[in-house]
């Protein structure tokens, strides 16, 4: 039976990648550092996953063991697997790479080279690149000489939310998630034949794939979490279901939208599909997800290249509509929580300059432009209403 290893156990780890390995054939090996959660999964040598959507569905995810990430049996399961996927984090990354460079090694001196193909499916552009980089600082010339010809990194989008467990569970290796996933894998980064993985789509236009989701879902989510905020909603499912805010929610992800069909191709009947697709995730009752989690640090969420600004960018330089996104621009502005640091960081940067100079220094934006007024006006008719009351 053909094995991989996925390198995290925790609510990714086992309710998207671990559960699409297995439901493709492979035996699925989890790495952990939580000796109770390994400990768990190999006592029942499965797990279940509730898929929450329209119904709920129980399922029970079989062919499964694990083993304690500083285990050095691991470094032998490494070098004989031709899988091995990630759901540690970014910041992980560095830390589980000397690993795999031991399991590497030991490849290389079995003179093992059937292929293996690693895919760290992480919240991060580039995560296989910079894998790829910690791993190879482990490496001599011959061995990254090896791995070069025997090992591929790709690079990957992944895209599931994975709400808290729903009442009181006795078995900590039960996970929820919701029944929307995407899985979408750079084709040209495999060493090889590729895998065939259910639920894995490839690609060769990955960016397009990353900025799709960074223009619908995190433009989309960051929108409704600030006007959610500004109306005094606690969820995000309460925020979209405020018809007000929806409308303004789905013009941006229609704004940012054509920029995308300009950029990359996409058909519009089918990215339309996908819009529609996000917003029936954001309303999903099982999802409570409060407006302060998703609306938190907004001066990185405001960057000049993230979430917000981009496609406002993308809208400029295309010369396409951006009325949505400005006002979901200045509900960001408008993020007050005091319990959040960037917020309170903001609102002192706005407070300390003039407002256009403000908007320009969070965003990177040029003071001059026409859109910086108008975030500028409809900012202040935020901040005149609220003061109204």
């Amino acid at each position: 039976m053909r094995k991989a290893i996925q390198f995290g156990a925790g609510n990714i780890g086992r309710g998207f990648i671990g559960y699409l390995l297995s439901n493709s054939g492979y035996h699925v090996i989890f790495a952990d550092i939580n000796r109770k959660l390994v400990d768990a999964l190999n006592k029942d040598s499965k797990y279940m996953v509730e898929i929450v959507g329209d119904k709920v569905e129980k399922i029970d995810v079989e062919n499964i063991s694990a083993i304690y990430s500083l285990d050095e049996r691991l470094i032998d399961d490494i070098s004989e697997v031709n899988i091995l996927t990630t759901a540690v984090g970014p910041n992980v990354l560095e830390t589980i790479a000397p690993t795999i460079a031991k399991g590497i090694q030991r490849k290389y001196k079995k003179k093992n080279t059937e292929y293996l193909n690693i895919i760290p499916c992480e919240n991060l552009v580039g995560a296989a690149d910079r894998l790829k980089v910690e791993v190879q600082k482990s490496l001599d010339q011959e061995e990254k000489k090896f791995a070069n010809t025997y090992v591929g990194f790709i690079n990957c989008v992944v895209d599931r939310i994975v709400p808290p467990m729903a009442g009181e569970t006795n078995n900590i290796t039960h996970v929820m998630v919701e029944e929307f996933s995407e899985w979408v894998a750079d084709v040209t980064g495999f060493k090889g034949d590729i895998p065939r993985i259910q639920g894995m789509e490839l690609t060769d236009n990955l960016l397009g794939y990353i900025e799709r989701k960074i223009f619908t879902l995190n433009t989309g989510h960051a929108i409704g979490a600030y006007l959610g905020y500004l109306n005094n909603h606690e969820t995000i499912r309460d925020s979209i279901m405020d018809l007000d805010i929806q409308k303004i929610v789905l013009g941006a992800m229609r704004e940012s939208g054509e920029v995308l069909i300009k950029r990359h191709g996409f058909q519009k009947d089918k990215h339309e599909e996908y819009i529609q697709k996000i917003l029936g995730r954001f309303s999903n009752p099982y999802l409570k997800d409060h407006v302060t989690r998703v609306g938190r640090q907004p001066l990185r969420k405001l960057g000049n290249n993230d979430r917000l600004i981009k496609p406002l960018k993308g809208t400029i330089e295309y010369g396409l509509e951006n009325e949505n996104l400005i006002k979901g621009i200045a509900a960001a502005l408008s993020y007050d929580y005091p319990g959040d640091k960037e917020a309170v960081k903001m609102q002192k940067i706005l407070k300390d300059n003039p407002i256009e100079e403000g908007i320009a220094k969070i965003t990177g934006l040029d003071s001059n432009l026409m859109e910086v007024q108008k975030i500028y006006e409809e900012y202040n008719k935020i901040n005149r209403e609220a003061k109204a009351y």
